[in-house]
C-alpha cells in the first residue's frame, strides 16, 4: 500500500514538472527583464533575486519594485500590489475545487505560493483530482525559471554602462503596452476601459486640484474606477465572453 502511493506520488510529481517547464522557460525572458529594470533602479542583484524567489506575480511584481524604486510609501505599494495581484485569490477559489481533499491546509498554502495566470491555466484543464505531489512538480519550474532570469538580467545590468544600463528602464513599460495591447485589439470593452483608466490618469495628474495624490494612488484610483465602469457597462455573461 505505502509503496504504490510512493510511486504514485512519485509519478504525479514527474508529470507535474514535465507541465511546468514550459511555462519555466516561458518566465524567463520577462524575469530577464525584471532583473535588469530592478538592477538599473538602484537595487542590487542579490535584492532583486531575493523579491524573485519570494514573490511569483509577475505585473504586480513590476509594479510593486517599480514603486519602491520611485521611494513610494508602504500603503502605496500595498494597495497597487494588492489591486495587480488580487485575481490570485479568485484563481485559488476555483483550484480548490479541484484539489485533492485530503491535501492538508499547510500543503495549500506551499503550493498556493506558486499559482500564477499560467500555472493555474495548466491545473485547471487537468482532469480529475490534484494531488499535493502534482502541484510541488508544476511549481517548482516556473519558480526557478523566474528566480533563475533575474539572477541572469541583474547580472547583465550591473556589468552594462551606467548610461545603457539607466536606458533599460524602458523595458518595464514596454513590456505593459505588450501586456494590454493584445486583448484590447480583440476586445472593444478592454480597449473602451483601458482608455478610460489612461484618461483618468492623466486627469489626476494635470489638474491642479489633485495635485496631491502621488503617481502610485493615481494607477489605483484609475484602475479601480476604470474596472468598477467597466463591470457595470460589460457584466460578464457567463455564456459569452465579451
Amino acid at each position: 500500500m505505502e509503496i504504490n502511493m510512493i510511486l504514485s506520488n512519485n509519478k504525479d510529481f514527474k508529470y507535474g514538472l514535465k507541465r511546468g517547464m514550459p511555462i519555466a522557460f516561458g518566465y524567463i525572458p520577462v524575469a530577464i527583464t525584471f532583473g535588469l529594470m530592478a538592477v538599473s533602479g538602484g537595487l542590487s542583484p542579490w535584492l532583486a533575486v531575493f523579491i524573485s524567489l519570494s514573490n511569483l506575480t509577475s505585473a504586480g511584481q513590476f509594479a510593486g519594485t517599480n514603486l519602491i524604486i520611485q521611494g513610494a510609501g508602504y500603503l502605496e505599494i500595498t494597495m497597487t500590489t494588492l489591486i495587480i495581484n488580487i485575481r490570485y485569490m479568485l484563481m485559488s477559489l476555483s483550484l480548490s475545487q479541484k484539489i485533492d481533499p485530503e491535501i492538508s491546509l499547510k500543503q495549500r498554502l506551499i503550493f498556493g505560493f506558486g499559482i500564477t495566470d499560467e500555472t493555474f491555466s495548466v491545473a485547471s484543464v487537468e482532469k480529475g483530482r490534484l494531488s499535493y505531489s502534482y502541484m510541488i512538480g508544476l511549481i517548482i519550474g516556473p519558480i526557478i525559471g523566474w528566480t533563475l532570469g533575474t539572477a541572469i538580467g541583474a547580472t547583465i545590468s550591473s556589468a552594462l554602462p551606467p548610461a545603457l544600463g539607466n536606458a533599460m528602464g524602458i523595458a518595464l513599460y514596454a513590456m505593459f503596452i505588450a501586456i494590454i495591447i493584445p486583448p484590447a485589439k480583440k476586445s472593444k470593452p478592454i480597449f473602451i476601459i483601458i482608455i478610460i483608466s489612461i484618461l483618468i490618469t492623466i486627469l489626476l495628474k494635470y489638474i491642479s486640484i489633485f495635485g496631491f495624490i502621488s503617481s502610485g494612488f493615481r494607477v489605483i484610483i484609475a484602475t479601480v474606477i476604470a474596472a468598477a465602469i467597466g463591470a457595470a457597462i460589460w457584466p460578464i455573461n457567463p455564456e459569452n465572453d465579451c
